[in-house]
């Protein structure tokens, strides 16, 4: 197989709610890159699980638990809160990307110290004064965390979206990369599921606990970029920046429903 597997779809019942886990089962001849705590890093790997787990998840030991979910071998195990079934594929001239989105906590990355993240329990705050200026983000030099908020509770994208979530992506190209290329290809990957985030009316770059994994071939030649402008890249890109546009509008329309 060159390509991305056909995903399975599993339920289990755990913390009293049924949750789903898709699994890519690629075999052997697979290297690949994450950011997920279970197969994170560069290594090879056979297989890709995407699993949902109760909002609040709060175990020690998720990499363990990831593992029990997944098959035997080396793998990588992501999670989230949102509706795996949900998930939305998009190709371009052989790159094919995998998105899962979830954004009930969505995040800017550079936010303020001490800012909570919208959808994340709120620390108390006193009633005035400057402490209350600052917990507001109105003393930050840009307002994105504010701005976020202010869509969440005045009907924007995000409205009515207790919902948590998590933005998974899973993408897969038929050819051998250097490490250079695959560390690059997760820039590009990032950069196009912000872009996504934004077309899509969310005031975001994404959430706090999003992962990536890139699978490339172990044999062949290897490319040696991955940035948007490389022939591969750009195809990353697309598809990537197609699966999130997706996802992201399909979990709007529904938080607002």
């Amino acid at each position: 197989m060159t390509g991305l597997p056909r995903p399975s779809l599993t339920h289990r019942a755990e913390d009293g709610a049924r949750l789903g886990t898709l699994v890519w089962r690629f075999g052997p001849g697979w290297r690949m890159i994450s950011s997920a705590m279970l197969g994170g890093g560069i290594g090879p790997r056979e297989w890709v699980l995407n699993a949902q787990v109760a909002s609040g998840y709060a175990r020690m030991d998720p990499v363990e638990h990831m593992a029990s979910l997944g098959p035997e071998g080396p793998g990588v195990g992501m999670m989230t809160a949102a509706l795996v079934e949900r998930f939305r594929v998009a190709a371009d001239g052989g790159a094919e990307a995998v998105a899962t989105v979830g954004l009930g906590v969505p995040t800017w990355a550079a936010s303020p110290e001490g800012v909570p993240d919208p959808g994340l329990p709120m620390v108390p705050e006193p009633d005035q004064g400057p402490a209350r200026e600052a917990a507001a983000g109105r003393d930050a030099p840009e307002r994105g965390p504010e701005a976020a908020r202010e869509a969440l509770g005045a009907g924007g994208a995000g409205a009515c979206a207790p919902r948590p979530g998590t933005v998974n992506i899973l993408v897969a190209v038929p050819v051998a990369f250097s490490d250079a290329a695959l560390v690059n290809a997760v820039m590009t990957v990032t950069e196009a599921k912000t872009q996504a985030l934004l077309e899509a009316g969310f005031p975001c770059t994404g959430t706090a606990s999003d992962a990536v994994c890139v699978a490339v071939r172990r044999e062949g030649p290897a490319e040696p970029f991955g940035g948007p402008r490389s022939v591969w890249g750009a195809r990353i890109a697309r598809a990537v920046h197609r699966a999130v546009l997706d996802g992201a509008r399909d979990w709007g329309d529904r938080a607002t429903a």
